[in-house]
């Protein structure tokens, strides 16, 4: 469920800690308080390129190109479009089927087709899903492909490096870089950690553990979200909607990662708030902000909305 490929770069916390210094060292006058923002820019525009580069990659999110879902027993695959997981070509008509048995895939090659695992062809090969670990990749030329488990549901996700939507990419619009967006909240631990309702695109909802919730104050007003378990210990994800949504910005809401300090500090910057793949691909399926997420306010910074969206 984590879009971790989106996560700030080392380069950008080194920044924060000469923002730091820099805040420690100078006694405010007109010139320290333009360095901090010259900073802060800087720091942002860093990590705004080091995302576009995740984007870019030959299998990141701009690279899908089809989800099926597996029926129980055989399903067929291939260029066909009668096939039940179809893939692009140039892979042959007929590549192999997937076969299921309760929660368990197994791949079978028609033979000829050219499908390797990890370099080598592949006659028949039992599946990982993703839930379920490092998932079982697939490669077909420039198609690559694999199973994945969302609740009682197992699909194929397949990518191709030549996707017509990664070869058209051309950036994404943001809101200009603000300093009042970059916020100190407050972390207020739940213990124990407590369910939260996180729908998705699918239409499901999941209940995911929150380990606590982030109290800040942003256009005078007091506001709280609760996150969830970033991928590292000492950082907090969040899913949030707000006023922007669907006009100004993707519909389904934004992403966002923060660092937590030992002491409970959270620093929300908003201007790292990004785009779920959902905005890109119909192919995603990204998770929705739990109804206590949606912000009573427009939270103009960050990404704006990519072409007409998804979903």
């Amino acid at each position: 469920m984590r879009y971790a490929a989106s996560r700030p770069a080392p380069l950008c916390l080194a920044l924060v800690a000469t923002l730091a210094l820099a805040a420690g060292l100078t006694a405010g006058g007109e010139k320290a308080g333009g360095d901090l923002e010259a900073r802060h820019a800087q720091e942002v525009e860093a990590w705004r390129q080091d995302r576009l580069e995740r984007l870019r990659q030959p299998d990141g999110w701009l690279s899908l190109v089809g989800l099926a879902w597996l029926e129980e027993g055989v399903n067929a695959c291939g260029s066909d479009p009668a096939n039940a997981v179809p893939l692009p070509a140039p892979a042959p008509p007929r590549a192999g089927v997937f076969v299921r048995r309760g929660d368990q895939v197994t791949f079978v090659a028609a033979p000829g087709s050219a499908v390797t695992h990890q370099g080598q062809p592949v006659e028949r090969l039992p599946l990982v899903a993703d839930a379920d670990g490092a998932p079982t990749v697939l490669e077909l030329g420039t198609i690559n492909f694999h199973v994945i488990r969302r609740g009682e549901r197992l699909g194929v996700r397949s990518k191709d490096s030549q996707s017509p939507v990664r070869a058209a990419f051309e950036g994404i619009d943001h809101y200009p870089v603000s300093r009042e967006w970059r916020v100190e909240g407050r972390f207020e631990p739940y213990e124990p950690p407590k369910p939260v309702p996180v729908p998705n695109v699918l239409g499901t909802v999941d209940d995911e553990l929150s380990p606590g919730a982030v109290v800040f104050a942003a256009a005078g007003r007091t506001l709280r979200l609760d996150v969830l378990e970033g991928a590292d210990e000492d950082e907090v994800f969040v899913i949030f909607g707000d006023a922007t949504n669907g006009e100004e910005t993707y519909g389904g809401g934004r992403f966002l990662y923060a660092d937590l300090s030992p002491g409970g500090l959270v620093v929300l910057d908003f201007n790292r708030a990004y785009n779920p793949p959902c905005a890109f691909t119909l192919f995603a399926t990204c998770p929705l902000p739990p109804k206590q997420n949606r912000l009573p306010l427009a939270v103009r910074a960050g990404e704006k909305k990519y072409g007409e969206g998804h979903h």
